[in-house]
Parts: structure tokens; sequence; C-alpha cells
């Protein structure tokens, strides 16, 4: 019996970690040809999207290819979701280059090498957090700081492509910075490839306004190999991504010391909350038509495998991708076994495909890249986020400001401490009313902020505190407690505290409302309990709130304990 036992345990186990376990074995044959379908669909999106977004990183176009495969194919074997396409992001390859650019220069080999340590770096944290069960990290973000990172992103994004587009040199530092030396690079600007840059952006819209069916990038790149070899545009000043080498996945690790590792960590860091962000994101998109229970935590150790993959195939950054998963669904995708179709045809294509790119233009892949980022602005959530509370919309519009001042990673520490710092006044700071009882109810008590009908008892206030007595709290309790007090119109007689929603106290916060209740007594005035729920009560007995306030001052409800004061004036 207890082999069995352990056997099934340990099946279990293995099940857990190895999701693909569970879900292989249940392939339907008829699924098949969907996945082949959507296998070559999305393939026809992220090769040029993978190219392109090498751009964004700093690093030559095959390093993206060197992306694509490992991390599909450990994102199938380790993930939870069947759709979801892990892969290249453009928000990671911008932080991946603002952390590995404070440290070496961009196209040094020093660079490559750490960018692709970056990818291990972000691998291994997210291995850690995975195991730890730490993906709770991520709620640190609040929606609207996420949309104003993400919009300074996409401007910060194009503005380092728009160079490729005029073919100028492109400039460096902030947002800012980088608009005015396109200004004054302007006059050298090559027609040609000035030409081939705004042609790639409508022809990208068009297809995708008007033939969705077909891949815009893939055949906006297509077109314009084509167009560069027949008119040779190259000897005419246009830049083109050169003769990329052929052949399988250069395998091994980055030339990277341990120091090395070490001061990519503030981008590593950066990457995985965003990344985790960005994933849970296009996970929850695919919920609605598989059905699949997700695990988040597993979820992060598949992460972890793809970007060690990644980084152990001398790629870059791959997180979970929404428009790309979308791509997947939309093609008709049932599994991951599209993606992983995907990952064997970027093979093939680095096999056999490459000689092809030579006349790439660079104009293109920028053209893709600023078409990408086009289709993630957040416009339309910051004027919903500016109508709905103004508070957070300055909240995201200060990390949009930093993002684009700052830089990409003092932007994301920024969110992140507004974040934190707007979550610690809000639990310091609670909310509070003074309650009064609903005309024509016996037991109905509402704030009277709220309900001006409300009917209140002279000498006597009902005060309710949203929220745990705590140390971060308790003097805020205390002084709102005094306010109402002094505020009141006629003198008070006994203060009932209503607890309901008081759920926890500890040693500081009993400290402060036994003090409190002592100095309200020396002022003849009493306090009342109600709704204490039995393990808050538990507590203030052993702390010693309950002998000081007195078990009789503590009621079930707060019409008992109106009851009791109107007892205690007869």
């Amino acid at each position: 019996m207890g082999n069995e036992i352990n056997s099934t345990d340990g099946k279990n186990l293995l099940h857990r970690y190895l999701p693909i376990l569970t879900w292989l074995p249940k392939y339907k044959p008829s699924w098949l040809r969907h996945d082949l379908i959507a296998g070559l669909t999305l393939w026809a999106v992220l090769v040029p999207e993978a190219m392109a977004y090498a751009g964004i990183a700093g690093v030559p176009p095959i390093m993206g290819l060197y992306t694509i495969p490992l991390p599909l194919f450990f994102y199938a074997i380790f993930g939870t979701s069947r759709k979801l396409v892990v892969g290249p992001d453009s928000a990671a390859c911008l932080i991946s280059a603002s952390a590995v650019g404070a440290v070496a220069a961009v196209g040094a080999a020093e660079y490559l090498a750490l960018t692709t340590a970056m990818a291990i770096a972000v691998g291994v944290f997210f291995l850690v957090v995975g195991m730890l069960r730490m993906g709770w990290i991520a709620h640190f973000i609040s929606i609207p700081v996420m949309s104003g990172f993400l919009e300074g992103i996409v401007l910060f994004t194009i503005i380092t492509q728009v160079p490729k587009l005029f073919g100028i040199e492109s400039g460096s530092g902030n947002f800012f910075q980088q608009l005015w030396e396109i200004i004054r690079e302007l006059p050298d600007t090559n027609l040609a490839t000035l030409a081939l840059g705004v042609g790639s952006l409508v022809l990208i819209f068009a297809i995708g306004r008007y033939v969705s069916k077909l891949p815009a990038a893939l055949t906006t790149v297509i077109i314009s190999i084509v167009v560069v070899s027949t008119l040779d545009l190259s000897a005419k000043g246009v830049k083109v991504v050169g003769t990329l080498s052929t052949g399988f996945l250069p395998m091994g690790l980055p030339d990277a010391s341990l120091t090395d590792y070490m001061a990519v960590i503030p981008g590593a860091m950066a990457i995985v909350l965003l990344g985790y962000i960005e994933t849970l994101g296009a996970d929850e998109s695919t919920y609605s038509k598989d059905r699949v229970k997700k695990n988040p935590d597993q979820d992060l150790i598949a992460l972890g495998a793809a970007n060690l993959g990644a980084g152990f195939s001398s790629g870059y950054i791959a997180v979970g991708s929404l428009s790309k998963t979308s791509v997947a669904m939309g093609a008709g995708g049932m599994t991951q076994i599209s993606h992983v179709i995907s990952g064997i045809l970027a093979i093939m294509t680095l096999l056999f495909l490459m000689p092809l790119f030579t006349n790439l233009p660079e104009a293109t892949l920028g053209a893709i890249v600023i078409m990408a980022m086009i289709g993630l602005d957040q416009t339309a959530k910051l004027k919903k986020e500016m109508k709905l509370s103004y508070t957070e919309f300055t909240l995201a519009l200060v990390c949009f400001i930093g993002v684009l001042t700052f830089g990409v990673l003092q932007g994301v520490g920024l969110g992140v401490a507004l974040s934190l710092l707007v979550l610690i006044k809000k639990a310091c700071h609670p909310g509070t009313a003074v309650l009064g009882r609903v005309p024509g109810e016996r037991t109905y008590y509402r704030d009277i902020q709220r309900r001006p009908d409300a009917e209140t008892i002279p000498g006597l206030i009902i005060f309710r505190f949203d929220a745990r007595l705590i140390f971060f709290n308790c003097k805020f309790f205390e002084s709102e407690v005094k306010r109402y007090i002094a505020r009141a119109r006629e003198p008070v007689k006994t203060i009932l505290i209503d607890a309901e929603a008081m759920n926890d106290i500890d040693i500081t916060g009993a400290e402060c409302l036994i003090k409190l209740i002592i100095e309200l007594n020396s002022r003849n005035i009493v306090m009342y309990l109600t709704h204490v729920r039995d393990p808050l009560r538990d507590k203030m007995r052993r702390m010693g709130v309950e002998y000081v306030i007195g078990s009789d001052h503590i009621y079930e409800t707060t019409r008992d304990g109106v009851d009791a004061f109107i007892a205690s004036r007869r």
C-alpha cells in the first residue's frame, strides 16, 4: 500500500512539473490539421518580429531567430496553458537594452554576451519566484501604472526606430534627447530609405486592414527584399541586414563572468516583474477559449525554462505575448503542438533560408516594430482612467513621463515605488465614518455623509473603522476618534466602535486602543465595541483590551450598543 501511495505521489508530482504529460496523451488526431495551420501562421509572424525586436535589444537580427525555438519547446513542456505563445517582446527588449547598454557599448562582443546573460538571469529569477510560489509580487504594479509605463515604452521604442525609416544616425539618451537628435539629422535623410520605410508602414497597415488572412509582416518583408534586390537600393545607401550565418542554434553559455551577471540583475528583476504581468494578461485571454485551469506558479517555472533555453541558444529575453497568442488562436491553434511546429520551422529557417534575408532593409524592420507599438497604444485606457480616478491617472502620468525623461529602468522603479507609496498611504489612512440609523429601520446604520437623513443620537457617536487595527494605522484611528468627538455638536458621552471590518489587531494597535480608552474615561467618555468577531475578541482578551474596556461594553450588534447607551441615560 505504501509503495502504491508513493508511486501515486511521484506521478502527481511529475505531472505537476511537466504538464505536457497530462495534455499530450489526450491529443486528438483531428486537432493536427488546425495546429499545423496555426504553426505556419505563427511562424510567419514570429520570424520577422523576432528579427525586428532584435533591433530594440541592440543585437543582430539573427539573435531574434535564436530566441524562437527553445522558448516555444520548453514552454510547451513546462507550461500550463495550451495556447499561450512565449517569444520575443518589445518591452522586455527595451529594458534589456537599457540595462546592458549601461555596462557595455552597443554592438560590442561584450554587449551581445551580456544580452544573452540577461536571458539566463531572467530565467533563474523566474524559476526561483515560481518554486517559491511568489507570483503575488506582480500585484504590486497597478493597472494605471502599467498603462503609463507601457505608453512610455510605446513612444520610447518608436523614437528609437524612426532613424531607421529616415536612414539617419540614431541618437542616445532619453526620449527627448533622441527626438532632438532626429530633428538635427533630418537634412541627411536618405530618400530611398524613407520611401521604403513609409511604404512598409503603409503596406503592413493595408494588409492588416484589408487582407487580414495574409501575414502582414512577412509579406512586407518579402516585398521589401524583392524591391531592394531588383533596384539595387543597397548601392544607393539603403541599409540592409547583410549576410546572416546559416546553421543550427549555437548552443552554449555566454562568455560572461559573475560580475557581468551581477551587473544585469536590476534589469532582470524588472523584466521578471513586467514580463510576468504581460504573460498573465496573455494567459487570461486564452482562458475563455480552452477553459483549462492555469497554475501561475508553474507558468513562472515554464518562463524560467524558456529564458534559460533562449540564453543557452544565444538568444535574448522571451515572455508571454498577447499579440502572438491572439494570432495563434485566430489561426485555429488547438494546443502547444502548433507552437512546437513554429519552433521547428524557425530551425528550418536558420538552416536553409538565411541567405534570402541578406537584402532585408533595416527600414522595414523598423516599420514592423513601429506598427507593433501602435497596436500597444494605451491612450484609450489612460483616458478611461482619467475619468474614473484622478489620483490613479496621475500615477500613470508620472510613470509615463518618468520613462520618457529618466529611462525605462528608472520608469519601472518609479512606477513600483509610487504603487507601494499609494498602497502604504491607503493602508495607513483607511476609510472611517460616523454612522446613523436609517429612518424606519431598527438595525440599519449608514454613513451620515452619504445618508444625510440618517438619525444620530445626541451624546453618542457610532464610529466605523474600515481596516485592521495595527501598528501603521492605529495613530490614525486615534486621531479620527478624537476628531469626531471634537466636531460633535453636543458633548459626547459614549463612542461606539463598529468593529465589523476590524478583523485583526496587533500589539501596537492594542496598546493604542487601551491608552485611548483610558484617556477617554478620564474625560468621562465611555467606549463601547460592537460586531467584534470571535478571533478578534480572543486577541483583545489576551492583550488586555477586554479587561480595560470591560466585557459588558462589548456588544453583538450596533443596535444592542445603542440600546445600552439609551438605557444608561435614563
